[in-house]
């Protein structure tokens, strides 16, 4: 599986920031959002500015539970720990559903980041996309 570049957006403002320049892009969660933020936010806000070209990655951290319940829902690209209890077995339902798990979220413009936006057009056209064996 491939990954165009990851940009981690942090709600809606910066999610329509990231596909506007209409490029492939990886919307990345900020890191544990899976736990603090919850797996339908993340899935409500990613289908409210799908189209293609656009992959989604929600980051669990070590919350393997909260990765379990993202499955559940149709969330199936996952950034996991690999210390996380049952981590195999939630790559393995991930794979099973077209998606993945990653042990660590992918090189990624944090659009939170002083400038970020700034930097987008150029990040998005740049060599950080990443191939992922699923």
């Amino acid at each position: 599986m491939f990954f165009p570049p990851a940009v981690i957006i942090h709600g809606l403002t910066d999610a329509r920031a990231a596909v506007g320049p209409g490029r492939p892009v990886t919307l990345l969660s900020a890191p544990g959002a899976g736990l603090f933020a919850g797996c339908l936010w993340w899935r409500s806000l990613v289908d409210l500015v799908r189209h293609d070209g656009v992959v989604d990655l929600l980051d669990c951290a070590d919350g393997s539970g909260q990765a379990m319940a993202a499955l559940r829902i149709g969330v199936c690209r996952l950034v996991l720990w690999p210390e996380a209890p049952a981590w195999n077995a939630v790559a393995e339902i991930a794979r099973t559903q077209g998606g993945c798990v990653l042990p660590a979220a992918p090189p990624a413009l944090d659009l939170a980041q002083s400038g970020a936006g700034c930097r987008l057009e150029a990040w998005l056209t740049g060599p950080q996309g990443c191939a992922v064996r699923p």
